[in-house]
């Protein structure tokens, strides 16, 4: 009887939509109960349970406000992933193309928007050309991916703004003054900058998330697309310190800073007088965001709040709340 229960527990936090269950396990890999079971078992559910700051084993997690007694399930993580995975590779392929992803890539469950601005950028640099394509085409995969192995669980692109986001981020970074406008896809160096306040912000998300999921085999494709979400983000930064952007972007990390909480996390493009281009903690190791943080920052709001900056309808899916 226990087995039973544990096993159906399991199910029923793989997705968000009790229809999707079988596609969920079958792109897991689990085509038997025998299989399911034996993965189940040893994807760490047990320790799910006890995520929270008090939680024995997993000191320092954050509370989930709707998930009593345990975290989010492993479909609600992989959606609030596509949220930002949406907002990346409709700034990138606009970027490069002109276009944003295309209409089979963007329906599904909740609050269907449309994308406001962004247009393609006029590349001096063939080098960071390249850099922008390639990376327009990892993200567009990404949506991809995460839509398919949700399935029909997967939420629909919410509204995006890449207009007053940019202008309100650039004021908070004072990169220009207050009801100015910052345009990132004016030039190469404001779409590399437009780019940053971005990258950083992804790999962290994915970082934060790593404990959180449940599923082995979502938590190997997380880790796939945080390396590469890593190398995007050591692009940005290499081609901006070439650049000579090295205070610009400082500004962006400190506005970032103030909007995640008051730790001290985020790392400019220097650090005590030398180059910075791989933020880490003292022991070498990417430091995490929880999703509440990373909202803050797409939110561009440091209280608690459902909306605004990138998103001004709010992000689809369970987790959908700034931190504060």
């Amino acid at each position: 009887m226990f087995d039973r229960l544990f096993i159906k527990n399991a199910i029923d936090r793989s997705s968000e939509n009790a229809l999707d269950r079988r596609r969920f396990f079958r792109a897991a890999g689990m085509t038997g109960l025998g299989v399911g079971a034996t993965m189940v078992a040893g994807s760490g559910l047990a320790s799910a349970q006890e995520f929270g700051s008090s939680g024995p084993g997993f000191p320092g997690l954050p509370q989930f406000p709707g998930f009593p007694g345990q975290g989010p399930s492993d479909s609600a993580i992989l959606n609030f992933a596509l949220n930002l995975e949406y907002l990346e590779a409709e700034f990138y392929l606009r970027a490069v193309t002109g276009a944003g992803l295309g209409d089979d890539l963007v329906g599904g469950t909740g609050t269907p928007g449309g994308v406001t601005g962004g247009k393609q950028v006029k590349f001096d640099t063939p080098a960071i050309k390249a850099y922008a394509q390639e990376i327009a085409d990892d993200e567009r995969a990404h949506v991809a991916f995460l839509r398919g192995a949700l399935g029909s669980a997967a939420v629909s692109r919410p509204a995006i703004d890449l207009v007053a986001s940019f202008n309100a981020a650039a004021t908070a970074a004072g990169l220009i003054e207050a009801g100015g406008s910052f345009d990132p896809f004016a030039d190469e160096k404001s779409f590399l900058l437009g780019a940053f306040i971005f990258e950083d912000v992804g790999v962290t998300a994915y970082k934060g998330a790593a404990p959180l999921i449940s599923n082995k085999t979502y938590l190997e494709a997380a880790a796939g697309i945080l390396s590469v979400e890593a190398y995007h983000a050591g692009i940005v930064r290499t081609s901006l310190y070439n650049l000579g952007l090295i205070d610009a972007a400082n500004a962006i990390s400190d506005a970032r800073d103030s909007l995640d909480g008051p730790t001290d996390l985020d790392q400019g493009l220097t650090l005590n007088g030398g180059a910075n281009l791989v933020p880490t903690d003292p022991s070498g190791i990417t430091f995490s965001r929880t999703p509440g943080q990373v909202l803050n920052i797409v939110y561009l709001n440091p209280k608690p709040v459902r909306s605004g900056g990138f998103y001004p309808a709010g992000v689809n899916g369970e987790l959908n709340t700034s931190g504060g």
